[in-house]
């Protein structure tokens, strides 16, 4: 290719991809020999550190890549699922270790998926390990790195050289009496490698954090993501065949009937890492066009002993909710959509409560967080215990502090706020977009008036954004029109500095971690009065707003003001 006139400029270092990136003007010199620096000292490919950096897209740089070196481009997603299995001399260890992976066999040709074309080293040891002539095909970085997880793990539930964890000495408490089926034959679940590869899968999700499990199945492929962060990511696509033992182990863990596959069903696993350890997952299953779904969420009550400044509540927000817990009487109510965190943040509260002297009763549907010392009951449609009977029996039992899991209907709503007029604490949760609307929702379900104005105390709406990593951030480089649209104020332009998410070995895509975003709004006189007048939640917004009340907007450019979070993350999660 002729030189441009840029390139006769080029650090005479640079070579390669590196240099080709700079000629065709993707990556500034400094830039490329910075990311060449950087992959050096990491003792990785020029590539995978472009890709982590997001300095190029995957896409642009594979075409690059193909035009210096001329090596055939393939799109990866073509071809799913891999096999490894049919290449018996290569083993999860070497897929991973050379950043490579085996697609296809013809004659004495092995041809090899690579992301980085000088990746010699990757071609000479498939050579060495199967005896075949190792050719390369080019494909992009960030759909390599997926495939190779997905191959890998399913590698590993074909063979058992999972002794290293001892996988099938796994204690699992079975489910409870009430999820018990009949008696079927398990000798499909209960195979060696069905229940190791499961019970890796379940000790995986707990090492990394994630909080859903989801097991796919389709036509062509079975597909096991985890919800890390929030966000669902695949990291398994074992064969389709072992879908179905792969959901009737799951089912024979969690005591479901075996043997229907076609209503939805619940259950419960315990497994019992250690003797002072054990995770709870709820499981729930839903057949589809092409077998049983299966999700299993990871109930860890120790999420529940973080304690409240872990949470990410602002120092006046976390004053207020801690005010609230103090009253002995009125209703606390916690809003948010499904996944934002109410659960941990009403466990927060009632771990704070939870006291010799003080006597919680909870109505659940179900109980996720176990916590000795208060009386917990799971609601159960099938025998006719409602939220609203468990409520008549607990204010029977002489309680301090009621938790309802959330106010579902009319009566439910009615029970609870008489409560919390006759000298209880109550705390319970509603599914609204924020505070202001979750007092209209309550007039709309036909409580009076009069009556949330006097029994309700504080509202607390919520989200949960995404942590940028702490070792990757990097400064983002945002116009400042577009700063002001999204809210910031000119005043402060000149000293706002906001991070991106960049991407690391330590965090996923450039985030670790989550944090809570919240508008906690206490009913004050001006509001009661609104509600008392038949105002609707937009008033009732403007008056919050005089009293200085942070709506979720406010409260996460909060969090990209300190550098928590970036601008992306809190558009994702809350609306102008």
């Amino acid at each position: 290719m002729a030189a441009t006139p840029q390139s006769m400029t080029i650090d005479a270092g640079l070579t390669g991809l590196a240099r080709r990136l700079v000629v065709d003007e993707l990556l500034s010199d400094a830039a490329a020999r910075d990311a060449q620096a950087r992959a050096q000292r990491a003792g990785q490919p020029f590539v995978s550190t472009v890709v982590e950096a997001k300095l190029v897209a995957p896409s642009v740089l594979a075409e690059a890549a193909c035009a210096e070196f001329g090596t055939p481009l393939l799109d990866l997603s073509a071809i799913e699922p891999f096999d490894l299995t049919q290449f018996k001399e290569v083993s999860e260890k070497l897929v991973r270790s050379v950043h490579a992976l085996p697609l296809y066999q013809r004659g004495r040709r092995l041809y090899v998926a690579i992301s980085d074309p000088t990746n010699l080293v990757a071609l000479d040891e498939f050579k060495f390990a199967t005896g075949l002539n190792a050719e390369p095909i080019l494909v992009e970085e960030d759909k390599l790195k997926r495939a190779i997880e997905s191959a890998a793990t399913a590698l590993q539930s074909a063979s058992l050289g999972m002794d290293e964890i001892e996988l099938d000495r796994l204690e699992v408490i079975e489910g409870s009496e009430e999820n018990k089926g009949p008696e079927v034959t398990r000798s499909e679940a209960d195979d060696a490698p069905i229940v190791r590869y499961v019970n890796k899968i379940l000790l995986d999700a707990i090492h990394r954090g994630a909080s859903d499990i989801h097991f796919e199945p389709f036509e062509k492929k079975f597909r096991i993501r985890y919800r890390l962060d929030g966000m669902l990511r695949e990291i398994a696509s074992p064969p389709v065949t072992m879908g179905v033992r792969i959901a009737a182990r799951l089912k024979v863990m969690s005591r479901m009937d075996l043997a229907e596959r076609r209503v939805p069903q619940d259950g419960r696993i315990k497994l019992q890492l250690s003797r002072a350890k054990a995770i709870d997952f709820r499981v729930n299953t839903c057949p589809t066009m092409w077998g049983e779904k299966v999700v299993t969420r990871i109930l860890d009550s120790s999420s529940a002993m973080l304690g409240i400044d872990v949470l990410g509540y602002e120092p006046e927000q976390k004053e207020l909710y801690l005010k609230a817990l103090r009253r002995p009487q009125g209703m606390i109510l916690i809003t948010g959509p499904t996944g934002s965190g109410k659960t941990v943040s009403m466990y927060t509260g009632l771990n704070l409560l939870n006291t010799e002297g003080v006597n919680i009763s909870t109505a659940e549907d179900p109980c996720e967080i176990n916590i000795p010392g208060i009386n917990q009951v799971s609601i159960n449609p099938r025998v006719g215990l409602n939220f609203a009977d468990a409520l008549r029996s607990f204010l029977r039992q002489d309680p301090d502090v009621i938790m309802v899991g959330e106010i579902r209907d009319l009566e439910t709503a009615e029970i609870a706020i008489k409560a919390a007029q006759t000298g209880h604490l109550v705390l319970s949760t509603l599914h609204t977009n924020d505070a202001p609307q979750t007092l209209t929702r309550l007039l709309n379900m036909g409580v009076p008036a009069y009556n949330i104005a006097s029994s309700v105390n504080l509202i607390i709406a919520q989200r949960l954004a995404r942590k940028l990593c702490p070792v990757c951030k990097r400064p983002a480089d945002i116009p400042r029109e577009e700063l002001l649209r999204e809210g910031f104020v000119q005043e402060e332009l000149d000293r706002l500095k906001i991070y991106q998410a960049a991407g690391c070995d330590q965090c996923n895509d450039g985030y670790r971690g989550r944090t809570g975003i919240y508008q906690v709004m206490p009913v004050s006189e001006g509001i009661q009065r609104i509600i008392m007048e038949g105002g609707n939640a937009i008033q009732i917004n403007e008056q919050a707003d005089k009293e200085g009340v942070s709506d979720l907007r406010a409260s996460a450019l909060r969090k990209v003001r300190a550098g928590s979070i970036d601008l992306l993350e809190a558009n994702r999660v809350t609306v102008d």
